[in-house]
């Protein structure tokens, strides 16, 4: 019992060890945990798919080392999210926020599923209206309902 509690203990350090270096940690817990809570929501422009905090690629590393020193800095974390915007675009971060100039992105899905509604109801039927037939016409029903009776 006592060798799987150790090696537990062990395989933790480890991943915390593999998880960032202590040198780039800053030294106040409480800041850490923001600028990791930040290194979350904050898309790797080279991954694109991957927040900073799991990428390892290195201009992921750099941004870590910028959201630290933000924090050091004693910004908060509104100030560091507009910081990385206006460095590196909306797309910087995974929930950008709703501005004039993406409010287009945002609205377009809204749009289209009303234009699409409002197409289903108000689109014209395909039936078309009933009209009388003419003689001709008569004749040749006539016509085929007594070849059918025979």
């Amino acid at each position: 019992m006592k060798t799987h509690t150790l090696a537990a203990a062990f395989g933790a350090a480890l991943c915390l060890a593999a998880a960032a270096d202590p040198a780039e940690r800053l030294a106040d817990p409480a800041g850490e945990a923001r600028a990791r809570s930040l290194f979350r929501e904050t898309r790797c422009l080279v991954c694109q798919g991957e927040s900073i905090d799991d990428s390892e690629a290195d201009l992921a590393r750099d941004l870590r080392r910028v959201i630290r020193g933000q924090v050091a800095a004693g910004r908060d974390d509104g100030e560091i999210r507009a910081f990385l915007a206006r460095r590196y675009g909306d797309f910087v971060l995974f929930r950008p926020p709703l501005d004039p100039a993406n409010a287009v992105l945002w609205g377009s899905p809204f749009l289209v599923a009303l234009l699409g509604l409002g197409w289903l109801l108000l689109k014209p039927s395909r039936s078309t209206p009933d009209t009388p037939l003419d003689p001709a016409e008569e004749a040749r029903i006539a016509a085929l309902g007594e070849s059918r009776d025979n």
